[in-house]
């Protein structure tokens, strides 16, 4: 992330958008603009994954606890829980004073359609719907969630900050299809959605919600006090890399989160901008297949895509100089609590004539693969050309199809077939926290 240097920003977290109670408030009518590394076109991040969609539900939401810098969970909407001797029943108590944005009052209605449609969606969401025997309200501030059997990771799995998050809807909007994302933006959190501001492809829109009262604690991670220092904050959408670039130079914008690392020497010459990192652990990228549909819904397909391709073409194409990345064989990132690289010895490097047999194998004849991307976060395009042409030589027909990000990313919810408009494969990248817990 690179911002420039403002002599009353932010500290803390949430997208350097709030702050430890200490801080001092910044002036009435102070504006933020950041430009993001996408432009947001799913609103509901119970819907999705992807992760501008989470920064935009960690604007407008809250979830009942929250992770700390140390991924620990910290109440954060929960005042106070408990667990019964057998631990198979947990009782939650949501702080008082709980507003949405249309100032109805959060209840544990709200929680528990909310807690339900999420446990629809997510991995770790429907792992703990897997325990879940059934979810009871005591009264509009409390409930039990009963279990079938002990499940230690409850508080862990409520404050998730990765995947889809439990955020905690109205729950006429939370009994809505989960399949289906929701189209309205009324939550509870520090943030309010501007719609009437909103311009597709150019500006988001977000005003500070005069009725929200954050925790006392200092702000820790996503944890803690969410004390919001500014008035408005803009997202400004900026797909071209030079222009972002410009505006940071001439302080159109305050904050370039994903800047491109062939850019960052000249950024950083500036006095005005410091450039900086903003996690310990780094983010995984991944070669994603569709395992629905053929040929990948052979084990055998998917693993030809490991020994058809090398980690260092990828991401010296997506970043450029080692100093941006490192190889890394285990499944779960290097680094993390799972981090080990044993067993993975035979995917150290390519073997194409393993790949191209594995291929043959699983039945594949040919036919046309869709592999679907974007140039508006220019390391997923350039390491998307790299997956092209590594899995033309061992045999995979390739059609590599580029639109910005916002289609790719709805197309990904896309179940079906590519002729139903699916896709076959794509290039993204994952929270580390995401790949080193789940």
């Amino acid at each position: 992330m690179i911002a420039r240097r403002l002599t009353s920003l932010l500290a803390g977290t949430l997208a350097l958008l709030v702050a430890g109670h200490a801080a001092a408030q910044i002036a009435p009518k102070n504006v933020l603009r950041v430009a993001p590394h996408a432009d947001l076109k799913t609103l509901d991040p119970v819907a999705t994954s992807i992760v501008v969609t989470r920064m935009h539900g960690m604007m407008i939401y809250e979830t009942l606890f929250a992770w700390d810098a140390n991924l620990q969970p910290k109440p954060q909407m929960v005042e106070s829980f408990s667990t019964s001797a057998d631990n198979l029943a947990w009782t939650f108590t949501l702080r008082p004073g709980l507003k949405f944005h249309d100032g109805q009052p959060v209840t544990t209605r709200d929680v528990i359609a909310s807690l339900k449609r999420w446990m629809a969606r997510d991995t770790i969401g429907g792992k703990l719907g897997e325990y879940t025997d059934r979810m009871e309200a005591s009264d509009a501030r409390s409930f039990v969630l009963h279990l079938k059997r002990p499940m230690a990771l409850v508080p862990f799995a409520l404050g998730s900050a990765v995947g889809q998050i439990p955020a905690i809807m109205r729950e006429s909007d939370a009994s809505s299809d989960p399949m289906k994302p929701v189209t309205e933006t009324i939550g509870s959190g520090p943030f309010r959605f501007n719609r009437a501001e909103w311009r597709s492809g150019a500006k988001i829109v977000y005003d500070r919600n005069p009725d929200y009262v954050p925790r006392q604690e200092p702000a820790n991670g996503l944890a803690g006090g969410r004390v919001v220092k500014v008035d408005r904050v803009e997202w400004v959408i900026m797909p071209d890399q030079a222009t972002a670039a410009a505006a940071l130079q001439t302080g159109e914008i305050d904050i370039w989160e994903q800047p491109s690392q062939d850019l960052i020497p000249v950024i950083a010459s500036s006095k005005d901008i410091k450039v900086d990192r903003f996690a310990n652990l780094a983010n995984q990228v991944m070669l994603r297949p569709n395992s629905l549909h053929p040929p990948f819904n052979d084990p055998k397909a998917r693993l030809a895509l490991a020994y058809a391709t090398d980690q260092a073409d990828f991401l010296a194409a997506g970043y450029a100089d080692e100093e941006w990345w490192k190889r890394c064989n285990a499944y779960f990132i290097c680094g993390g609590p799972n981090g080990t690289e044993a067993g993975m010895e035979a995917f150290a490097k390519p073997n194409l004539e393993a790949a191209r047999r594995l291929l043959a194998e699983s039945g594949y004849k040919g036919e046309k693969l869709v592999l679907s991307t974007s140039n508006d976060i220019p390391p997923i395009g350039r390491m998307a050309e790299v997956a092209a042409a590594s899995l033309r030589k061992v045999g995979f027909n390739i059609d590599l199809q580029v639109s910005d990000w916002g289609t790719v990313t709805t197309r990904q919810q896309n179940r079906g077939s590519q002729d139903q408009g699916g896709w076959n494969l794509f290039v993204t990248t994952a929270s580390a926290r995401r790949c080193s817990l789940l």
